[in-house]
């Protein structure tokens, strides 16, 4: 009987479906793409309504005869590519491939999550592939190379002496790279505001202690000042109804007059109960900003350990291999209601019926704008608890499997109940408060609560206050305190809240957050100062020149609107052509405008414009009299030294200086602006282990002529060096 065939995209998911469908089937892996546009030209019939001229990928000829003739030999072929966009494309390339190469019939399968079950279930529950989002695939990479292929060369003219880089604009990585820079301008035109605050330490009767805040004086409340360049009229006007404290004469005089009182009582107290809700399961923008913070994980990073969880773990010989997480890329957070019964039982069971909530708690409809196609990423079953699966599983898939099943199991939970408690305490012109808050029931904080990134805030926290304070109560004068404040500029983004940012602005989409954060750095249009994400000297200068030249394509609200609409194509809303039309017209009229203004280089020898070509080495200038004049010319002997100092925000730990980003023998690192006075030297590294002695950290690296490759830090004690990332880093992004 005639094998039925089953495509997938991996081989690792392709060894886990196997298992659940039998010796009647067999489960092949497309290995992601099989066509996409021509590397050396744009592909795209502009003149023709935007069509695709779509190829089969380079090196894969031998996997699409393969596919063929095994669909010459099947009933059946069942094309269970990945339920998103890019699944969906991959799904169509198959079914273009095997145009009259195949008598089978041919349907689309969803695998939403990898159990026996559900697998067996869409086996059953098979359908088309949907039109709407394939073109919605095309638009959106027939978009990216637009702006990719006119954009790019036009980088490199404007930064002749930036070309031994890889530079290269695309549609959202460059918004990215807007917020990055922007934010970054903000932090370099702050002004800090000097503040302080006051405090009385006062005793009760039975001496307990409260130390309470200056909160008002006369009447008018405590403020920061709001600007430091107010004008005086600005200022006398913010003073009417406010206090300022913003100088250290003044915070002596007030804290002299505090020390002088003697009597200080409670004039109010007040209660407030607040019920928090538990956080919805995670969505992919949500666990990558999640793991980037508790877990340390670049996104690309999470992707992969999330993938390998989606595919399949091999639990032992009683259950082999076993998806244990639902799909990984979706912006919903619907949830499968048969595994919130499961769930409730589970919470039941092991907190107690009161902390379980009374009913399956569902959140549609939170978000705007969200593809529903599948749920929200959660556990395939409560019963693969973390314990359970703990020893099948490296540390890395137990981490983020534990960050999941926490996260969904806590969105079931009862909401946590607390109590702040606020005591107003006078003291003649002078009034303070103190704050305490205690937990009156856990609720879903029992199991799981989300990471808080460090802020800018100066403030302290809420303070725990005695039992059975009263109004009109007095209170023991024993102390003063003091401390001087100044105010802080906005933090720096973190891949977690860039995530963040990029999500509430709509722009990008699950499939695209991780290869954004990767490109970014890739390109070293950004580095990582810490935690954090700081524009280098080139990202700024690509920033300013997209920015100046393109500022309607490079606009926040122009890439949401464009990502808005390739939703409506998916929803079958809008047309293909109408929506690459409607992004295509004003992009044509700024690059016309920018190609007429752009300085030309000159050839040397005949007068002609000179222009940049590629070639089997990379980039060059090109003489465009060619035949008649074959002047070249290498980039690397038009570039300029650039000796502007690249700071990194941070200090030096040795001496105190500010610490720059420097180039040296093995490739960019960081080092103190007094050299060699202090010889303080930081790597920049990836944020991965090396592969070969698990001890080191991956850091990138340049040849004598240019070429990037990656290396340990460790070297020369660990001689580990691979012209492409380690493979924990390797993930495409679907």
């Amino acid at each position: 009987m005639a094998k039925n065939l089953v495509l997938v995209e991996s081989p690792s998911k392709a060894k886990t479906i196997n298992k659940y469908l039998g010796r009647s089937y067999q489960v092949e892996s497309t290995v992601g793409h099989l066509r996409n546009l021509p590397k050396t030209k744009l592909g795209i019939d502009i003149e023709d309504g935007f069509k695709p001229n779509l190829l089969n990928i380079r090196g894969k000829g031998d996997l699409i005869k393969k596919i063929r003739k095994l669909a010459s030999k099947a009933s059946n072929i069942y094309i269970a590519t990945d339920p998103d966009r890019e699944g969906e494309a991959i799904a169509q390339d198959v079914i273009d491939i095997l145009d009259n190469k195949t008598d089978a019939n041919v349907y689309r399968v969803l695998f939403n999550e990898i159990t026996k079950t559900a697998v067996k279930n869409s086996m059953q529950s098979t359908e088309k592939v949907n039109t709407n989002l394939v073109i919605s695939q095309r638009a959106r990479r027939v978009m990216d190379r637009i702006i990719g292929y006119k954009i790019s060369p036009f980088l490199w003219r404007a930064l002749i002496e930036e070309s031994g880089n890889s530079l290269s604009a695309g549609r959202v990585q460059s918004i990215a790279l807007r917020l990055i820079c922007e934010r970054e301008a903000e932090i370099d035109a702050f002004i800090q505001t000097e503040y302080w605050s006051l405090y009385a330490i006062l005793e009760t009767d039975k001496g307990e202690t409260i130390k309470a805040k200056l909160y008002s004086v006369e009447g008018r409340q405590l403020k920061i000042q709001p600007k430091p360049e107010m004008t005086k009229e600005d200022w006398d006007e913010f003073l009417k109804g406010n206090f300022a404290i913003n100088n250290a004469d003044l915070a002596k005089e007030i804290f002299e007059r505090i020390k002088s009182k003697e009597k200080f009582v409670i004039s109010d107290i007040s209660r407030k109960e607040v019920k928090r809700n538990p956080y919805p399961p995670f969505i992919t923008s949500s666990l990558q900003a999640e793991a980037s913070k508790q877990l340390k994980f670049r996104p690309r990073k999470t992707m992969q350990v999330a993938q390998s969880l989606y595919e399949g773990v091999d639990l032992g010989k009683d259950e082999g291999y076993v998806g244990l997480i639902t799909y990984m890329r979706t912006d919903s957070t619907r949830l499968n209601k048969e595994i919130l019964y499961d769930a409730l039982n589970y919470i039941e069971n092991k907190f107690g019926k009161e902390f379980s909530a009374n009913e399956p708690k569902t959140f549609e409809g939170k978000k705007k704008n969200v593809q529903d196609a599948h749920e929200a990423i959660r556990p395939t079953s409560v019963v693969y608890t973390p314990e359970r699966v703990k020893p099948h599983l490296s540390k890395e898939q137990y981490n983020l499997y534990e960050l999941i099943w926490k996260r969904f199991i806590a969105s079931q939970m009862q909401p946590a109940i607390t109590e702040t408690t606020t005591v107003e305490i006078s003291a003649d012109e002078f009034i303070f408060k103190s704050s305490g808050t205690v937990i009156k029931f856990n609720g879903f904080l029992s199991l799981y609560d989300e990471y808080k990134e460090d802020t800018n805030n100066d403030e302290n926290g809420e303070l725990l206050l005695p039992a059975g304070l009263k109004v009109d109560q007095d209170l023991k004068h024993i102390n003063t305190d003091k401390k001087q404040h100044f105010t802080k500029p906005p933090a720096r983004f973190s891949e977690s809240t860039l995530i963040k940012a990029l999500e509430a602005n709509g722009v990008g989409r699950p499939s695209t957050y991780a290869g954004i954060m990767s490109t970014i750095l890739d390109r070293q249009y950004v580095d990582t100062v810490g935690r954090n994400l700081a524009p280098t000297n080139l990202g700024k200068k690509v920033n300013n020149i997209l920015v100046k030249n393109f500022p309607e394509i490079f606009e926040v609200s122009f890439t949401a609107q464009m990502e808005g609409e390739l939703d409506l194509i998916a929803n079958g809303e809008i047309e293909y052509e109408k929506v690459l039309n409607d992004f295509y017209g004003p992009f044509a009229i700024a690059l016309e405008h920018v190609e007429k203004n752009i300085e030309k280089i000159k050839c040397e020898k005949c007068g002609s414009d000179m222009d940049i070509k590629i070639g089997r080495f990379g980039k060059f200038l090109a003489c465009t009299n060619y035949p008649e004049c074959k002047n070249i010319k290498s980039l690397k002997e038009m570039s300029q030294e650039n000796d502007e100092p690249e700071y990194t925000g941070e200090k030096c730990p040795e001496c105190g200086s500010k610490t720059i980003f420097r180039h040296g023998k093995f490739g960019r690192f960081i080092g103190c602006e007094k050299y060699p006075d202090c010889n303080y030297t930081k790597q920049i590294t990836l944020g991965l282990k090396c592969p070969k002695c698990k001890e080191g950290e991956i850091v990138t690296k340049r040849t004598k002529r240019g070429r990037f490759f990656y290396g340990c830090n460790r070297y020369p004690d660990c001689d580990f060096a691979s012209w492409t990332k380690p493979k924990a880093e390797a993930e495409e992004d679907n």
